[in-house]
């Protein structure tokens, strides 16, 4: 069954094309795209998709029950239920415990929360099943320990940044509320010394530390300070953390409800429709609603649980914000100073570094923060004049969407431009054209219908209507009409002297009896009149009837159109080409000749189209078309199979050293970033060693123990007697399994194994 994709943001749709296009070279996708901007609802038009027209099977693969059930509901909304047989939602634990009795085998994989897919439970997914594809799902691809995604998932899309989804109106703005830097509060903070198994602070410290009553006092008096009134989630240590906050605000007349792994599935539904309707005001949780928790009308966020996560503080706001039609904004209200580390929710990221495993999703740099969208703290007063000891204002709404104006302002760097105007000569009764105060037009025309850019609708000195340009010179002339009316996208509305209204493209001067509905494919346009689109080609093009527009795609410098009325003196680059990517109509960006026929796509991407006249062209990226070949060749002139096999050939080669240059290009990045940390040192955090520079953390304390660097590389002990090598980076160059190891400014590296057994490598 074929299902439209009206219900798609256009961020969306988007998404789900680049990720098809990406498919046609690799097998493994992960898609990167914010908290709240509607992951699982592309995931289902994604698995319906892959499904049309296939006896294809896809599993979804999530890593907690929770989830399961809402991509089953999800999924059941985009037409396809349980019962169908050919989709399976289902939790990686289940499936861990379940897999033997299952026969059928996957088309496609999709984890949710793809930054989970580490975890040696998810292994099972490509070594049982080699042949299917995999899409990765998530909003944060990274991981604390600083391993990358690569052994897993080929290449990773990504999407808008959440300021771009916040200034586009797709995201809620945010106030942010944070402990000060020299408060109580922070020092707590500061003084956790202890780590978990993930690199993570540790639970029963945190705990002994934090689930205190002064501290939790101090939790009820910033939320009545700055979210009175309002819904909202609070982020605890722990199980007796969270239920002691959530009784603090119940006895201050707050109704709060803790909800935690023990928490019964039916009793915890129950709690949460009590949040959605109103009567329960604050749940207060402890990893419970990180991921997966769909609640837009969120008020506030209180971080009340320290951590070294980028992904864990990012999928915790970002429980905030999802837009709802009553609220203006949402209040972060940070009792754990998670911005000083991570920066605010609305910075970039370099999500390929960390994808790649070449940074590591854990603290943030000063220089990193200044690099990003940052604004200094407002200092809070009290009716009393004096200074608050505890909070200070990092964000408001306001200023967060002024900065976005101002960032988005600065990058297109367009100054205005006086507008081109009509006006009256008394005498004659004619009209002119001006801009500002200078004159373009002296008063010739009867009537001025329409202005648009500098394009202007007129009625001449005989009565015909006509456009014509900012300075005059006549661009059509059409006839005795009634009325003209610019629309947008460069259409003309011409209503004739008996009421009739038809339309003009101005691009082309082609004319329509019905209004067309433009289309924009990546600055391509088309023109859909009826049930048929249009080109804007000088030669004109009309396809098949009943195109559905989703069906059209863009790929980086061309428009895909399904057409089957390809000519049979069409040859193809590939003799034997998958049916999912049949010939088709080809618009080329920039081109705006003809529709052509693609024949076919090479190794480094570049395309072969055939224009109405049998003509060959060769099509880059960011070049103009380029002739190869005819059907009907002269003599002497090579033939298409000739011309083509060289393409290959040369598209070959081209697409070999693209990925040589790249990984150079990255290995350069690499050795400069590491020259610039040349000076770090170890340091030590309680019973952890880390790597800073300055203040800057370049390797947070996680190991046992590490020794002063040798050229950008040192050694480092894991755990008791196991040490091994890294970069200044954080980068794991060695394995930490070897008794002792000697670095050599060179970089050489003795690896002792056992005594008087020892292997030499060069780094």
């Amino acid at each position: 069954m074929y299902y439209p994709n009206d219900t798609l943001r256009d961020y969306q749709q988007e998404m789900k094309l680049r990720l098809f296009e990406e498919w046609e070279f690799h097998r493994n996708v992960m898609v990167q795209m914010p908290t709240g901007t509607g992951k699982t609802h592309l995931l289902a038009a994604i698995v319906r998709e892959f499904l049309r027209g296939s006896g294809s099977r896809v599993w979804i693969v999530a890593h907690r029950r929770e989830l399961v059930d809402q991509i089953e509901e999800t999924v059941s909304r985009h037409g396809m239920s349980k019962e169908d047989g050919r989709v399976r939602v289902m939790s990686i634990q289940w499936l861990s415990r379940n897999r033997k009795d299952m026969y059928e085998e996957p088309d496609l994989i999709v984890i949710d929360e793809a930054h989970h897919a580490l975890a040696e439970t998810y292994r099972i997914l490509w070594e049982k099943y080699p042949e299917a594809r995999k899409l990765g799902m998530t909003a944060t691809p990274c991981r604390l320990n600083g391993k990358g995604f690569m052994d897993l998932f080929d290449s990773l899309i990504t999407s808008w940044t959440v300021a771009e989804f916040i200034g586009q109106g797709w995201l809620s703005s945010f106030d942010y509320v944070s402990i000060r830097a020299n408060s109580r509060e922070q020092r707590l903070i500061d003084s956790l010394k202890k780590r978990g198994a993930d690199g993570d602070y540790q639970v029963k410290e945190m705990n002994e530390v934090l689930n205190r009553e002064t501290s939790i006092g101090r939790l009820y008096e910033s939320v009545e300070r700055y979210a009175h009134g309002k819904k909202g989630i609070v982020y605890a240590v722990s199980i007796a953390h969270a239920r002691r906050i959530a009784a603090c605000y119940s006895a201050h007349g707050l109704e709060s409800v803790a909800i935690d792994s023990r928490t019964p599935a039916s009793e915890r539904k129950e709690l949460v429709d009590d949040f959605r309707r109103g009567k329960v005001k604050v749940l207060v949780n402890v990893d419970i609603f990180s991921e997966g928790f769909d609640c837009p009308d969120v008020e506030f966020v209180q971080l009340a649980r320290p951590t070294l996560s980028l992904a864990k503080y990012l999928q915790q706001v970002g429980r905030g914000l999802r837009r709802s039609a009553n609220k203006e904004s949402c209040m972060l209200i940070d009792n754990v100073g998670l911005y000083r580390i991570f920066g605010l929710p609305a910075r970039n990221h370099d999500w390929a570094a960390m994808f790649e495993g070449r940074m590591i999703g854990n603290a943030l740099s000063r220089a990193r923060t200044e690099g990003g969208l940052y604004l200094p703290a407002l200092s809070l007063t009290d009716s009393g004049g004096q200074q608050e000891e505890v909070w200070e204002i990092v964000m408001t709404h306001d200023r967060l969407l002024e900065a976005i104006r101002n960032r988005e302002e600065a990058e297109e760097g367009k100054e205005s431009q006086a507008a081109l105007k009509s006006y009256p000569d008394r005498r004659s009764s004619l009209w002119g054209l001006k801009r500002g105060n200078k004159i373009t037009v002296s008063p010739r025309y009867l009537q001025v219908f329409d202005i648009q850019g500098n394009r202007v609708a007129v009625r001449l000195k005989d009565g015909q209507a006509g456009v014509v340009s900012a300075s005059g010179e006549p661009e059509v002339i059409l006839g005795y009409c009634r009325r003209l009316k610019f629309l947008k996208e460069e259409l003309l509305a011409v209503t004739d002297n008996a009421g009739t209204i038809s339309y003009m493209d101005m691009k082309t001067g082609r004319t329509y009896w019905e209004k067309p509905v433009v289309f924009s494919y990546g600055g391509v346009k088309l023109l859909r009149v009826g049930e048929t689109f249009h080109s804007r080609t000088k030669k004109a093009y009309a396809s098949m009837n009943g195109l559905h527009k989703d069906s059209i795609c863009f790929y980086e410098y061309y428009l895909k159109i399904p057409d089957y009325r390809v000519p049979k003196s069409c040859k193809l680059v590939d003799s034997v080409w998958s049916t999912v990517f049949d010939v088709f109509a080809c618009l080329l960006a920039g081109d705006d000749e003809e529709v052509y026929w693609c024949c076919g796509r090479l190794a480094d991407r570049s395309i072969v189209v055939m224009d109405g006249a049998g003509r060959y062209y060769h099509v880059e990226k960011g070049k103009r078309k380029r002739y190869i070949a005819t059907n009907l060749p002269r003599p002497g002139e090579q033939d298409f199979d000739t011309a083509v096999k060289k393409l290959k050939e040369e598209a070959g080669q081209r697409a070999e050293e693209t990925d040589r240059q790249k990984r150079r290009n990255e290995e350069a990045k690499r050795r400069k970033r590491l020259e610039e940390i040349r000076d770090a040192l170890p340091y030590r955090m309680g019973m952890k060693w880390g790597l800073k520079l300055g203040e800057r953390i370049i390797v947070p304390p996680k190991y046992r123990k590490i020794l002063p660097p040798v050229g950008v590389y040192c050694a480092f002990e894991e755990s008791a007697c196991r040490w091994g090598v890294m970069a200044l980076d954080g980068k794991v160059m060695v394995e930490a399994c070897y008794q002792k190891v000697d670095i050599e400014n060179n970089g050489t590296v003795h690896l002792t194994i056992i005594p008087g057994k020892v292997k030499t490598v060069k780094l």
